[in-house]
């Protein structure tokens, strides 16, 4: 017999886990490489309107359905009961490889701006593993325990961010915002491939689809939750990308692999530095807590299913959440920041989570069709919108990433293949 988890959070604890999850995404790791694929200032603000739509039409989409299948899982749920198994698995395996890199990109972000720039790689490789390792411990502690801890993270990341946030805006030192904001040598996929990288920093809104198993009053908790922390992150992220390019400049930033620490150390005062140091190390924890969360889950959904091991399904006794299956992604974590780089990372993300979100977009469309009245035509046009849009962001990804994130996915998909040749008909 299945053992259900506690519905134990309320709309502001799933709303800030849910901010948590995105904000030290955007703020500390897409910004830069996402000012270099798009050529220019003005070229980063069309991406990060043009990656706003796919993603708003992504959390409506996903807000649908977590409000009929309150389930762990997410999307590997939502596509099982909508549009079978395979659709179901393939929006598994997309969110945890893309999240379990996603991990890897926020431990190793926290690095970055935690340990001093002249320190060796293996210095700054070594403090991501422990930072990964000592949150997968309060992550098998519980989920009220994983919520409070993001409240508190966030609340220092949101102080930082604002502090870096008024620097930019009062100096001058990157030629003029007017200049900056120019769309320069930016082309169409320049622009495409900046936005799929900076759909990494929106991402973070799964995180509330997948607590639906634990949250009160799924049905309205997890659409409001998704919508607040949406609307109030991409207010931040414009907020943060105009700071920038006007406080360093487009080519600065596109060459920074810390651009809010470079950006206080250029043009803040002494005493700015510490608190957005502190601030961009607590963004990144935040939102590594709440995607090793998220990828625990849906790890869990998949093991209940026998579409991974079966004892990754258990419950702790005590605290009631997946232990085994956390165990397991940080393990699996802790051994991607020893051996890849950030923007890699970054990109190898993208494409996973897009995937996962097409899925969702599809399952969205298939819940519109049962749905009467004019909420459920709305629902499918959103959902259309957000499918191709996914499909475009993913296949003008780098080639790298596209290449390496195709490879991961086939290979997902047979070991299913395999495994049902073997067991009879899914």
């Amino acid at each position: 017999m299945t053992t259900l988890m506690q519905r134990r959070l309320g709309l502001g604890d799933a709303t800030v886990v849910g901010v948590a999850a995105m904000v030290g995404a955007g703020a500390f790791t897409v910004l830069a490489p996402a000012a270099a694929a798009a050529g220019s200032g003005g070229g980063l603000l069309v991406a990060l309107a043009v990656v706003a739509v796919v993603a708003w039409c992504n959390a409506s989409s996903s807000a649908r359905l977590a409000a009929v299948h309150p389930a762990a899982g997410g999307t590997y749920v939502y596509g099982r009961r909508e549009l079978g198994a395979w659709w179901g698995y393939a929006a598994g395996w997309c969110f945890v490889i893309g999240k379990t890199a996603s991990c890897a990109a926020m431990a190793t972000a926290f690095a970055v701006y935690a340990v001093p720039a002249d320190a060796p790689e293996p210095v700054r490789r070594g403090v991501a593993a422990v930072v990964v390792l000592g949150l997968t411990l309060v992550t098998v502690r519980g989920i009220t325990r994983t919520a409070r801890a993001a409240r508190v993270i966030l609340a220092v990341a949101l102080a930082g961010l604002l502090v870096a946030v008024g620097v930019g805006l009062a100096s001058s030192g990157g030629g003029g915002l007017s200049a900056q904001l120019a769309t320069g040598d930016a082309d169409a996929l320049g622009i495409a491939q900046a936005a799929g990288l900076l759909f990494f920093a929106f991402a973070g809104y799964a995180r509330v689809a997948t607590l639906g198993e634990e949250v009160r009053d799924p049905a309205r908790t997890i659409p409001r939750a998704i919508t607040i922390a949406f609307v109030v992150v991409l207010g931040l992220y414009v907020l943060l990308a105009v700071a920038l390019l006007h406080g360093l400049g487009a080519e600065r930033l596109a060459g920074s692999t810390a651009p809010l620490r470079e950006l206080v150390d250029l043009r803040g005062p002494a005493w700015a530095v510490p608190l957005v140091v502190v601030g961009a190390g607590a963004a990144a924890l935040g939102a590594l807590l709440a995607l090793l969360g998220g990828i625990g889950r849906t790890t869990l959904a998949m093991a209940r299913d026998g579409e991974l091991p079966r004892p990754l399904a258990a419950l702790h006794p005590t605290y009631d959440v997946p232990h085994r299956a956390q165990l397991l992604v940080g393990a699996v974590v802790t051994v991607l920041v020893l051996s890849v780089d950030l923007r890699t990372a970054v990109g190898f993300s993208s494409f996973g989570v897009l995937l996962y979100y097409l899925v969702a977009n599809v399952a969205a469309v298939a819940l519109a069709r049962r749905t009467a009245g004019r909420a459920g035509g709305r629902g499918a046009v959103v959902g259309v919108v957000g499918a191709v849009g996914c499909v475009v962001l993913a296949v003008l990804l780098p080639v790298a990433s596209v290449v390496a994130g195709a490879g991961v996915v086939a290979l997902g998909l047979a070991v299913r293949a395999v495994r049902l040749r073997g067991a009879g008909p899914a």
